[in-house]
């Protein structure tokens, strides 16, 4: 799938990880999507990152890229 169309875009990813406190593993990073009403295209993203400690958001784009 394109990236950068509806929820695939990483802007869009990052504007729900808005508040999440680094460093921060992928539940947290799932969980704050949640609390951030993210809906279920960028869930299913965040679900795909690899599970690891991320360390800002820079880290998150880095696991972003690595989603094939």
């Amino acid at each position: 799938m394109t990236r950068g169309v509806g929820g695939h875009s990483p802007a869009n990813v990052q504007k729900f990880l808005s508040g999440v406190g680094y460093p921060a593993d992928k539940q947290d990073l799932i969980e704050c999507a949640r609390r951030n009403h993210a809906p279920d295209e960028v869930m299913q993203e965040i679900r795909k990152l690899p599970d690891e400690q991320y360390g800002g958001p820079q880290d998150v784009m880095k696991g972003y890229g690595q989603i094939e």
